[in-house]
């Protein structure tokens, strides 16, 4: 009897420890599950926040629709894409390379790769070739350019560039995915021709000590999208008119301070301007920073190494209250000098 009673205890006790081991693992499930429900629940109202976010700045700004034009904080390495005449500039044959990631708390916001090349084909003659591919939410575009320069010298010690672009622009919009952003878009938004011909033309004043540049790199009118009050309709995209400058200071043999401007003009919108300051150091290591008067300011600097090869590094950010939740953006800048 004693036995029997004391196996029917033990068999109790171990019928209770499994009906708690199965509670444990229940509640443990049920504590996990809860917790992977939240954090799904989560993901998705911050990615209703961003596609929220992503309307309001395509309702507020109809240019974050439609970058008509890249912008880099490092245009002083990338001038052939904007000036034709650069090219093959002081018998230099170059090959440059930018990433440009913007707002980077936005999900499918602006990105832009560029890389360009250059070259003399004689003593007064330059060539280049420049592409640039940019994608901005819905849009896709690619620029390829073919630039000639020739030079014409002044005096002793000034020189003039005058350069002729020829290329075209592959452009691509993707209707169905504004229904994404909550915009409404015009059927004929599927007749934007992809491919479209144009031409630039360019002038460089310079010696070595300053420069002073004047450009259009895309004459002709071609079309895009535009958002006007969240509904998106064709465009024309007007040409661009750049006027840039700069002057190096050498402040003792090891330090030249390199201030520089680039104006952008376009009918019909506001001008931008970029105030650009450099500390040139041992003549292979560069700071300073950007302003841009469409409310954006950067730091940057950039390193030599061993004569030929650049390496740079640009973080920008916006003082726009409509940008304050969209982050930095970061450039990063490759040369090569052949």
């Amino acid at each position: 009897m004693i036995i029997r009673k004391i196996i029917r205890i033990k068999a109790c006790n171990e019928e209770k420890n499994f009906k708690n081991q199965n509670k444990q693992i229940i509640e443990t499930n049920f504590d996990e599950y809860v917790k992977i429900k939240t954090i799904n629940e989560e993901k998705d109202k911050m990615k209703k926040l961003n596609y929220i976010l992503i309307g309001l700045l395509f309702v507020m700004s109809s240019s974050l629709f439609a970058q008509q034009e890249s912008t880099f904080t490092f245009y002083k390495y990338h001038m052939n894409m904007i000036n034709p005449a650069y090219a093959g500039m002081d018998n230099q044959t170059l090959g440059t390379s930018s990433i440009r990631t913007q707002w980077t708390g936005i999900v499918d916001a602006p990105k832009t790769q560029a890389v360009s090349f250059g070259t003399t084909l004689g003593h007064n003659l330059g060539f280049g070739v420049s592409v640039v591919n940019d994608r901005t939410f819905v849009e896709k575009q690619t620029f390829v350019g073919v630039d000639f320069s020739y030079k014409l010298q002044m005096s002793e010690t000034i020189d003039l560039y005058l350069g002729l672009k020829a290329g075209g622009n592959f452009y691509s919009v993707n209707t169905s995915g504004l229904e994404t952003y909550a915009l409404q878009s015009d059927p004929a938004l599927g007749s934007i021709s992809t491919f479209n011909p144009n031409l630039g033309v360019g002038a460089v004043l310079k010696n070595n000590k300053f420069f002073v540049s004047l450009s259009i790199p895309r004459i002709l009118n071609t079309q895009n999208a535009k958002n006007e009050n969240g509904y998106a309709m064709i465009a024309t995209d007007r040409p661009h008119v750049y006027l840039s400058g700069g002057y190096d200071f050498d402040l003792n043999p090891s330090l030249v301070l390199k201030p520089s401007v680039l104006l952008r003009y376009v009918n019909g919108a506001p001008a931008s301007l970029d105030l650009n300051t450099m500390l040139q150091i041992e003549n292979n290591f560069e700071i300073g920073g950007t302003y841009r008067t469409d409310k954006a300011y950067a730091a940057m600097a950039n390193i030599t190494l061993s004569k030929r090869f650049v390496f740079g590094f640009a973080y920008e950010m916006s003082t726009r209250p409509e940008l304050a939740s969209a982050k930095n953006t970061n450039e990063i800048l490759l040369q090569f000098k052949f």
